[in-house]
């Protein structure tokens, strides 16, 4: 059987006319290569050009002329301006062969409606024309519906890594949402907080002047001296003298006399502030320095709302963040109460005790201390039991 196939066979549709050509009375007219007006009579019409008889025209290939193309429709002219490019020219015959160009969307109906009413036989009138004028008689173009397979590698992978970007976007946008949700209805939020140790305040005994004796590290052992002070010596003896030996001689000389004495620590402590700089006056009963005892637990103490009364109950477990600290701690409150225990206020100051020893020289950092009480899932519990689940 002979299986070859022959290069030389076309099939129809591959050599039909792009569009049907129809004999319709028609003219044209056109200014002429040398200026000159030019009618013409139309051989043949097609949607895409046309035919006419040129005669003895100069006209070239690839030319383009504007021309007006003219009907005759119900005793009434229609005029079309048409752009003709010239796409072949028998000299002997005359016949000129165009294809329109840059059609707008109305002229093209128009020739349309004119070549099917002919080719069906119909009359046209001009009610018929305008109501084809008036429709939109275009379409917009088919989507491609290839799914993808006409993209390249690089464009499926370049749109996979946007899909992946906004569903990462989305995510986030949705994690955070569901955060702050649960931080508004669910975490109780302490107005303040900071870490506390049971401190020792050391007084002025007398009015005078400081001079502190505390070392860098700030540790003082018990005993050891904490700061000298100097006194007149007019105040020691203030209220010991009897009246003939306050004479104004006797009062200038004590008060030019200046007696010092020593404050000393009485606990291995760590002095955590000075209260009076050196040099500095100070009255009688003046905390000099505030002193915290070594090797002690700190805890931390933190105010919360009164509204907030039913989530910081005494064995309530929360959380805390010591600041200049990245890790979170937990603990337990011990102690819950008003902040002023003499008058009714709307703030409640409670006492955590931390799960993990705190050191004392974390005294006095601010705390940020949150309950999470979470999610009220009784209701579910009871509603299963009440099912027999």
């Amino acid at each position: 059987m002979n299986t070859a196939v022959n290069a030389n066979v076309v099939h129809e549709s591959e050599a039909q006319r792009q569009h049907a050509r129809v004999k319709i009375p028609a003219k044209l007219r056109f200014f002429g290569p040398d200026r000159t007006p030019v009618e013409a009579r139309v051989i043949d019409l097609s949607a895409g050009g046309l035919a006419f008889n040129a005669g003895q025209l100069p006209l070239k290939e690839g030319d383009v002329y504007k021309a007006r193309l003219q009907f005759v429709i119900d005793n009434l002219g229609l005029a079309m301006d048409v752009e003709l490019q010239v796409r072949s020219f028998d000299r002997q015959t005359g016949r000129a062969g165009c294809q329109f160009q840059n059609l707008e969307p109305q002229d093209i109906s128009t020739l349309r409606h004119l070549i099917t009413s002919h080719l069906a036989g119909d009359l046209v009138s001009i009610g018929e024309m305008l109501a084809t004028l008036q429709r939109d008689n275009f379409t917009k173009a088919r989507k491609n519906k290839d799914g993808g397979h006409g993209m390249s590698a690089f464009g499926r992978m370049k749109a996979v890594t946007f899909s992946i970007g906004i569903f990462i976007v989305g995510l986030a946008a949705f994690g955070f949402i569901f955060k702050s949700v649960y931080g508004m209805y669910f975490v109780s939020h302490a107005q303040a907080g900071l870490v506390s140790v049971p401190g020792v305040n050391i007084t002025m005994p007398r009015d005078g002047t400081v001079q502190s004796l505390v070392k860098g590290d700030g540790v003082a052992a018990k005993g050891a001296p904490l700061a000298t002070f100097s006194t007149s010596m007019l105040d020691v003896l203030k209220g010991h003298l009897e009246d003939d030996q306050l004479s104004p001689a006797k009062v200038e000389e004590l008060f030019g006399k200046q007696m010092t004495g020593t404050l000393t620590s009485p606990c291995d402590c760590t002095v955590a502030q000075q209260m009076v700089a050196n040099g500095q006056y100070a009255s009688k009963g003046d905390v000099i320095f505030q002193l915290v005892p070594r090797n002690t637990e700190a805890n931390v103490e933190a105010r919360f709302s009164y509204r907030q009364f039913g989530d910081v109950l005494p064995g309530t477990a929360v959380r805390f963040q010591i600041a200049g600290e990245d890790k979170t701690r937990t603990g337990k409150i011990v102690s819950s109460t008003s902040l002023k225990s003499a008058d009714l206020s709307s703030d409640i100051r409670v006492l955590i005790q931390p799960d993990e020893a705190l050191d004392s020289t974390l005294a006095g950092r601010p705390v940020e201390v949150n309950s999470d009480r979470g999610p009220n899932l009784n209701w579910l519990i009871d509603k299963a039991m009440a099912a027999g689940l």
